[in-house]
């Protein structure tokens, strides 16, 4: 048998050519974005970072735009630019991006996070030589995150990525024109720093305050451990996802040895064999569940996805959180508990 090749990783030998840190972003593409905007948004915190029009930067953009809502949201829960992105489904299978893939695939990104540009740039390659399809490779504005995009053997489609913009104290994002260095292709090693770019749009006489500011139209009515809150919970931190497979020998395969996440638990649930993924320290970031368990959990039949998580502050938080979601009309689910182990409350 052929011995596995070793990448050199700053100076610990590693099975690919970069290592994930983190679960990142997550996409949807959805049936109706005004009604996700309003949950997302209005019912759940998520701030809006940005709205790009897609058709802007598309040859038929104006055919797009008879076909649905043409605007991709960047929503964000803390400080990175991005942590939930949605966009209209019937676009994207217009734009090409979705046509070859089954019906039932709504993800629109399954991110990872890794530690340097070099590892995005060295995961382009590693992909190829898998004979793994990858989607497209540069940098994405908004967001400034630099990536490579492969799917997964049922279509899903992931992305490697390195660097996000960050929102601070002004609640405002990038100004349009930083997203000059946006890239379609990949990138020449080394890249300036990010500082640089700032300063080189400070010299060019670029309003550093006139990008994307979001407005709360709650009123701050709830104590959240001593902050003045529009909701009585605070999102603080996003994850796990699971995943509906039709194959789960693929899939473990590919994300584990493929993409390097390992096994934490396996769990079987009505002699179904569920898998719990890890890339850190956190008991999951990614589950596997066999599309038969779909029907059996009364979940919807369009989608693969399972469930994308969010973490609260306290388990007061969360049971406070489910009595507001059904105040504002929302549905709630109560999944059975075994389907969630190393999650204390859900």
């Amino acid at each position: 048998m052929q011995a596995q090749e070793r990448y050199n990783l700053g100076g610990v030998m590693l099975p690919q050519p970069f290592k994930i840190r983190r679960l990142g972003h997550f996409g949807l593409n959805v049936d109706d974005t005004q009604a996700c905007l309003d949950f997302y948004c209005n019912t759940l915190g998520f701030r809006l970072s940005d709205p790009e029009d897609l058709a802007l930067r598309h040859p038929d953009g104006a055919k797009l735009k008879e076909i649905g809502d043409t605007r991709l949201y960047f929503t964000r829960h803390g400080t990175d630019h991005h942590s939930f992105v949605f966009g209209d489904r019937r676009v994207f299978n217009a734009m090409g991006r979705g046509a070859r893939l089954p019906e039932d695939v709504t993800v629109n990104q399954l991110t990872w996070q890794v530690g340097s540009l070099a590892e995005v740039s060295g995961g382009i390659d590693y992909f190829k030589q898998k004979d793994v399809p990858i989607n497209r490779v540069g940098r994405d504005m908004p967001g400034s995150n630099w990536h490579v995009y492969p799917y997964d053997p049922e279509g899903h489609r992931n992305e490697l990525y390195y660097g996000m913009e960050q929102i601070g104290w002004n609640n405002s994002s990038k100004p349009k024109d930083a997203h000059a260095r946006g890239f379609r292709e990949r990138p020449s090693l080394p890249q300036m720093p990010e500082h640089q770019e700032v300063d080189r749009l400070r010299e060019n006489g670029v309003d550093l305050d006139s990008g994307h500011r979001p407005k709360e139209i709650l009123p701050l009515q709830y104590d959240v451990d001593g902050i003045l809150l529009a909701r009585p919970f605070k999102i603080v931190r996003h994850g796990p996802v699971k995943l509906f497979c039709k194959d789960m020998a693929a899939m473990e395969h590919f994300y584990t040895r493929i993409m390097g996440l390992q096994v934490t638990e396996e769990v079987l649930f009505e002699g179904q064999r569920c898998v719990y993924l890890r890339c850190n320290s956190e008991h999951h970031s990614l589950a596997l569940m066999p599309i038969a368990l779909r029907e059996r959990l009364g979940l919807q039949p369009g989608s693969t996805t399972m469930s994308f998580g969010v973490q609260l502050g306290s388990y007061r938080q969360l049971r406070d959180a489910v009595a507001f979601l059904e105040q504002r009309g929302a549905q709630v689910f109560m999944l059975p508990a075994e389907l969630s182990p190393g999650i204390e409350h859900s």
